[in-house]
């Protein structure tokens, strides 16, 4: 049976009004009315009346959905994952400004919710990729060098290498909760971006499909990849406990660069318009006969930047200033890192002059945060 618009007189396979429902509340885990829902569903498949999307709400509920307060509607026994503990009340400040940067101690998503529309020009972030690396739980286990998730690599000529997360160990219900947690996370950013606006999220070979599809659906617009170049101790192992048996195999690939997804919030008309409208839409050109690429070249993160910033996921400051420079063409404007860590996307775009804003939400790493932001923005890089 097709249902047929009197409007417009579009018809729609079965099942097509339900099926967006499900894809708009994927991303609203916490709940939408049914005027929100409408407005979702009319971005992806064009217009339908607010009668026909309440219709399928009542008529598939409980099975598919859920009614919450307020009239508000739900998946049925969907939940998006609630971070470990809430963001600590220690007594101390849970705000640390430093130049241009601000940094706070605070969960993203709570944190998004509160922001205008439209008031960040960029996003760079290197994530959580698998969200149980960085539970109360296993973050524990890395502070006093047990490993749990996280490979903690021999040292190696005197130098203490750093850890690295299993994601190979992650099982079916943490890839699911995953994707869950980024498409409800694109959302969420997506709302507070400028049209045209950049978003570059770190990710990894294993993984990057799901985060990539999640944000996707989301609404964001993928626009390819910039590759980290780089030499890490991932991949090119032998087969455990039988290294000797199969000496010349390699069980992955020594991996040799790094995927950081590239999206944008859809423009606002013409590029031109929305440089004019917003300062957004492309990336700020290396020079005037050079313009900026998708390849960046890079190298493991130093010992002296580890030394100001003890953190499992430190990426060089020679990389991010280079990449945070590029998210804003006209080189002005607010880039967010809302899974700030030990700030080095905020030590980056101070360096080169940007306003910030970073979010972290383990008051361990904010405290190392805080420290930190000054001394890597200090830092003298060679950027030849």
């Amino acid at each position: 049976m097709y249902i047929t618009m009197s409007e417009n007189h579009v018809r729609r396979r079965p099942g097509e009004v339900r099926d967006a429902i499900v894809r708009v509340l994927e991303g609203r885990a916490h709940g939408a009315s049914v005027r929100e829902i409408t407005k979702d569903v009319v971005e992806l498949i064009g217009e339908v009346p607010a009668s026909s999307v309440r219709s399928y709400l009542r008529l598939n509920t409980p099975e598919l959905f859920a009614r919450m307060e307020r009239a508000q509607y739900s998946l049925s026994g969907f939940e998006l994952p609630e971070p470990a503990t809430s963001p600590p009340t220690t007594g101390g400040s849970t705000e640390f400004r430093f130049g241009r940067a601000c940094l706070f101690l605070d969960d993203c998503n709570h944190w998004l919710a509160r922001q205008p529309a439209n008031s960040i020009h960029a996003v760079v972030t290197d994530p959580p990729y698998g969200l149980v690396e960085y539970s109360d739980h296993e973050q524990a286990k890395l502070r006093h060098g047990r490993g749990g998730v996280w490979r903690i690599p021999p040292s190696f000529d005197g130098t203490k290498r750093a850890p690295l997360p299993r994601f190979t160990v992650l099982k079916a219900t943490d890839l699911d909760a995953l994707e869950q947690f980024f498409l409800a996370w694109g959302r969420s950013v997506n709302r507070v971006l400028v049209p045209g606006a950049n978003v570059v999220v770190a990710s990894n070979p294993l993984l990057s499909y799901l985060v990539s599809g999640a944000l996707s659906r989301s609404g964001l617009e993928r626009r390819g990849e910039i590759v980290r170049r780089v030499m890490t101790m991932r991949g090119g192992d032998r087969p455990k406990a039988a290294h000797v048996e199969f000496s010349g195999v390699s069980v992955m690939p020594r991996s040799m660069w790094e995927p950081w997804l590239l999206f944008r919030k859809p423009l606002d008309g013409r590029v031109q318009d929305n440089l004019r409208k917003w300062g957004t839409g492309g990336f700020r050109r290396i020079s005037a006969d050079r313009p900026f690429g998708d390849v960046i070249e890079s190298a493991p993160t130093r010992a002296s930047e580890r030394k100001h910033a003890p953190h499992p996921s430190l990426k060089p400051q020679s990389f991010l200033r280079k990449l945070v420079r590029g998210v804003l063409p006209l080189g002005q404007g607010l880039v967010l890192d809302p899974f700030a860590g030990a700030a080095s996307t905020l030590a980056a775009a101070e360096s080169v002059g940007y306003e910030s804003i970073g979010i972290e939400r383990d008051a361990t790493y904010f405290k190392t945060a805080c420290d930190a932001l000054p001394r890597l923005s200090a830092l003298r890089i060679d950027e030849t």
